[in-house]
């Protein structure tokens, strides 16, 4: 899995979680539809950690929470 892999995989996973939309994420973390969506369909190859940061604040979540699954594993990451 790349980088790319795991956070679109995580970022589906903590919407689906918190049942939250692209534009209601959009609008609570003040990241544009686009960026979000780069993310979701791994066009964002490097997201930087402020986007990450903006959108887990969106989502109601530190970095911490973002990162503490199994898709961040280094045995997991292949890039």
């Amino acid at each position: 899995m790349t980088l790319a892999d795991a956070l679109s995989a995580r970022l589906e996973e903590l919407m689906k979680e918190k049942e939250i939309t692209q534009y209601r994420l959009s609008q609570l973390s003040g990241v544009a539809q686009s960026s979000i969506a780069d993310i979701r369909l791994k066009r964002n190859k490097g997201a930087n950690i402020s986007l990450i940061y903006a959108i887990s604040a969106g989502l109601g979540i530190d970095l911490t929470e973002f990162f503490n699954s199994e898709f961040f594993k280094a045995e997991n990451i292949t890039d």
